[in-house]
């Protein structure tokens, strides 16, 4: 994600759109697509309403949904939900901590689910809550009169954590810090379905401010060592390991390219002006494998790069929080 996904994690509401089912092929925001029986994959829209994907995993007596969005893409996930089922959602995954991916927690405790997440991500929203939750801006969370975000009702720190009712396995794994200290994936073993949070992400949706610049390759290469046909992103389209190894490549590929930057005498102001002046990509060098993820926030991931170089230690320490 870049640096103008802060909005994602303290925007603007917007209108709720009307959902509606159709394949991948004509797939856009808001929509939803089975990805092999028993598990859907709905679209959020995040250039109007900033809302991260959804997961839904049907189990034998309920189902089980990846992410609670923020609240107005939490009442719509609901809402799909029970076009899909009769069954009742259980537990929903934060995948970290980061408002469209948590805030609407609040939202789904109050329809009975139990919000579940790696031990990481309750100890980051200590970290950077209620700070964020009362800056975020958005009317969808103002609404729920608040002072923060609820934490996860449920937590868990010896990894996999699985979820097995005889029907299905479910595995709630931790690779370690990438897009946040507390990345979380899901992994289908039966139906080898990965799913990813923003750790990988299909698309020019890697926000930094919160990372680990040089370990997130290492994330991502750790979770696409199993058995993968099915990659879901909570931010872009669905897809196969194609996604897995190119997050991991533009990943090499910025840390690399900055350090050469810095090697040749630029500072942290010529790296941002080359953003602003549209000539950082070409200093950078992608590959073609890793130009799917690089976008208009290319400068404030090459200053982020650049920080957590100089500065040596992880970009997410440099930005602060408890």
């Amino acid at each position: 994600m870049n640096r103008g996904r802060y909005l994602l994690i303290g925007g603007f509401a917007a209108a709720v759109v009307s959902v509606f089912f159709t394949s991948q092929m004509e797939a856009q925001p808001n929509s939803v697509q089975q990805i092999v029986p028993g598990v859907w994959f709905r679209e959020g829209d995040i250039k109007k309403e900033g809302h991260c994907n959804n997961i839904i995993i049907e189990m034998k007596d309920y189902l089980i949904v990846v992410d609670a969005n923020f609240p107005s893409g939490a009442r719509l996930a609901a809402a799909d939900a029970k076009k899909l089922s009769r069954k009742p959602v259980k537990y929903v995954f934060d995948t970290h901590h980061h408002g469209d991916h948590a805030y609407g927690n609040a939202v789904w405790t109050q329809m009975g689910a139990t919000t579940l997440a790696y031990v990481g991500v309750a100890q980051e929203m200590k970290r950077y809550e209620p700070k964020r939750w009362q800056t975020a801006n958005r009317k969808d969370v103002s609404e729920l009169n608040a002072k923060t975000v609820e934490p996860p009702k449920q937590t868990f720190e010896t990894t996999p954590f699985v979820i097995d009712d005889g029907t299905r396995r479910v595995e709630f794994h931790f690779f370690g810090w990438a897009h946040t200290r507390g990345d979380g994936f899901v992994y289908l073993p039966r139906e080898q379905v990965l799913i990813t949070g923003d750790a990988i992400v299909n698309g020019a949706y890697n926000y930094m401010g919160d990372g680990h610049v040089a370990n997130w390759p290492k994330v991502a290469e750790a979770a696409g060592k199993r058995a993968i046909k099915h990659v879901l992103p909570a931010h872009g389209r669905p897809g196969g390991m194609e996604i897995v190894t190119g997050q991991a490549k533009f990943m090499r590929e910025i840390y690399a390219g900055v350090q050469g930057l810095i090697k040749s005498g630029k500072s942290v102001d010529d790296v941002q002006k080359m953003g602003m002046a549209k000539s950082l990509e070409a200093a950078l060098r992608f590959s073609p494998q890793s130009q799917n993820w690089v976008g208009d926030g290319l400068g404030g991931q090459a200053v982020a790069t650049y920080e957590e170089i100089t500065q040596k230690k992880p970009h997410g320490e440099i930005e602060g929080g408890k």
